[in-house]
């Protein structure tokens, strides 16, 4: 019975994950794709993750080894997709204008996904690929069937280890902030992430991957902010503290600058600068 459960779950993170990346694809087209190399970093590391995945699944198919295929394919649903990427994302999503550049690179990222994980589970769970293809838009296909479309091809440009092996450090770093949050949301410090100013004492062996990662760290984090001082430490230092100033109506993010604009007072200034680009295309 504990197998069948589990194998539920395992079934619905990865339903769960395709509609994810079906409903947020919505209003893109193939043309609005933004190139490899004018990508975000972060979206480039997503690509490595899938084509990663893709060779593993590959190899397993080649060997029969099924179990293996089940694995790989969960593992990055849960842990690279939902746990990491898609919640980091979705401030792009979400709040930025539909147009934006940014968005239409996250954007980008998920129709590749999407795509080569059709192919990936068609030979697997046949009628779930199939259901997934037909509520594909038109232009996202180029035949009538999952199933009768040619097997995805690698794509060596997205493998990159300089990449890889700077991600894998910010993750491990990434670890231990998240569970200060966590302990944090225990002792009712916080409700949630973004309620949260995240404080690093960074140790030298540290410095040079936090100073590269540091514009980012807050969103990565998804927190409202972080700041990071470089100190003679043996070891990395994580507090939380409530963050400074008020939550943004818009994108819930918590700035000391809401407030201050007299027509838009429940917005920070990343929004009214959205609002703004939305009205002069208006």
């Amino acid at each position: 019975l504990n197998i069948l459960k589990q194998l539920a779950e395992v079934y619905r993170r990865i339903r769960n994950t395709a509609r994810f990346l079906l409903g947020n694809l919505y209003d893109f087209k193939p043309g609005d794709a933004v190139a490899y190399k004018d990508l975000p970093e972060l979206d480039r590391w997503a690509l490595l993750r899938m084509e990663k995945l893709l060779r593993r699944v590959t190899e397993a198919y080649d060997n029969y080894q099924f179990h293996h295929i089940y694995h790989a394919v969960h593992n990055f649903c849960a842990v690279d997709l939902s746990a990491f990427y898609l919640d980091v994302i979705k401030d792009r999503l979400y709040t930025l204008a539909a147009d934006d550049r940014n968005r239409r690179a996250a954007q980008t990222v998920l129709y590749t996904i999407l795509r080569n994980l059709v192919k990936m589970i068609a030979p697997v769970l046949v009628h779930t690929a199939e259901e997934i293809w037909q509520h594909m838009p038109a232009g996202y296909k180029e035949e009538e069937s999952v199933h009768l479309v040619s097997w995805p091809g690698f794509t060596d440009e997205y493998l990159d280890p300089a990449l890889e092996e700077r991600w894998d450090q910010f993750m491990k770093i990434r670890e231990e902030v998240m569970r200060a949050l966590e302990k944090a949301r225990a002792d009712k410090l916080i409700g949630s992430p973004l309620e949260a100013r995240v404080l690093l004492q960074v140790p030298p062996a540290l410095q040079e991957l936090l100073a590269y990662f540091q514009k980012d760290l807050a969103t990565l984090f998804i927190v409202s902010q972080v700041e990071a001082e470089f100190t003679g430490g043996e070891q990395l230092e994580v507090k939380v503290e409530k963050a400074l100033g008020d939550k943004c109506q818009r994108c819930w993010v918590y700035h000391e600058k809401v407030g201050e604009n007299p027509n838009h007072p429940g917005l920070c200034p990343k929004c009214l600068g959205v609002i703004a680009q939305i009205g002069d295309r208006q």
